[in-house]
């Protein structure tokens, strides 16, 4: 089904639904690509992680990388 964009625009801000309208198979996310990063960390530090990562129930590198995208969400100002 084709609309212009101004209509699905409209549709949008009058919050009707325009699911019907986007190619749903075709969509990717941005900046997405995955680099291998190694980092060496002391042995206090890794025990330390391991007990978070079995508190929250996820793996190491998991907490890791929430840890790290939190502080980049939030401390984008912040002096480190």
């Amino acid at each position: 089904m084709k609309i212009t964009a101004e209509n699905f625009d409209k549709k949008f801000d009058d919050g009707e639904d325009v699911f019907d309208f986007l190619d749903l198979d075709s969509v990717s996310r941005l900046n997405t690509e995955i680099i291998q990063v190694n980092v060496d960390f002391p042995a206090w530090m890794v025990a330390a992680l391991d007990r978070e990562a079995k508190r929250l129930g996820i793996n190491r590198q998991a907490v890791i990388k929430t840890w790290i995208a939190h502080r980049i969400d939030h401390g984008q100002n912040a002096d480190c």
